[in-house]
């Protein structure tokens, strides 16, 4: 492997890091309506569980409902026990064949303690960024002391993963920075 090959694949997985961060944070509830936070829920489908968003399509009514649209009509009630028992803190209510599920507000010390949860999984995708910079810069250090490459090299190499690394971890202070003041707007 190059060091064109390791820059290439460590800033792969580094943005791979960043899009897992943002599909995890996207989970989490802010006082806004956002389906994705219903797409993790389970529903006993035909005996199996499946997730949700394969048995209903999800929408917004408003900036503070989620629209659940069954495909068929018999998984009404279903999905309305799957969304009633997670963890979500969520109250469905059925009219006819659409289920709405309005978001409740967020007190003030649950907003804190949601930021503390954001800031965990910022601290969380650091530490991920940081140990894919560590492993490429091993791998530098091995291909030189094989003679596979110079040193200049493997310092330019090293210092482009350093550049990486940095934009990475500011771009995910700023998506971590971003869901705190979501969370944090009444």
């Amino acid at each position: 492997m190059s060091a064109a090959e390791i820059k290439s694949t460590t800033d792969q997985k580094m943005q791979k890091s960043l899009e897992s961060l943002k599909s995890s944070l996207a989970k989490i509830r802010s006082g806004r309506a956002n389906s994705g936070i219903l797409e993790h829920i389970q529903v006993e489908y035909y005996g199996n569980p499946t997730p949700l968003s394969q048995v209903a399509s999800l929408g917004l009514a408003d900036a503070r409902t989620i629209n659940v649209q069954p495909f068929e009509k018999t998984m009404v009630a279903a999905i309305e026990k799957a969304i009633r028992d997670s963890d979500l803190g969520l109250n469905p209510a059925s009219q006819g064949t659409v289920i709405r599920v309005p978001m409740p507000a967020l007190t003030e010390e649950r907003r804190r303690e949601l930021t503390k949860v954001v800031k965990s999984e910022g601290e969380d995708a650091k530490i991920a960024v940081r140990n894919l910079r560590r492993d490429a810069n091993e791998h530098l250090k091995r291909l030189t002391k094989d003679k596979e490459i110079s040193e200049d090299d493997e310092r330019r190499a090293t210092e482009d993963i350093q550049k990486m690394t940095d934009k990475a971890v500011i771009d995910i202070d700023k998506t971590v920075s971003e869901k705190e003041k979501e969370i944090m707007t009444v």
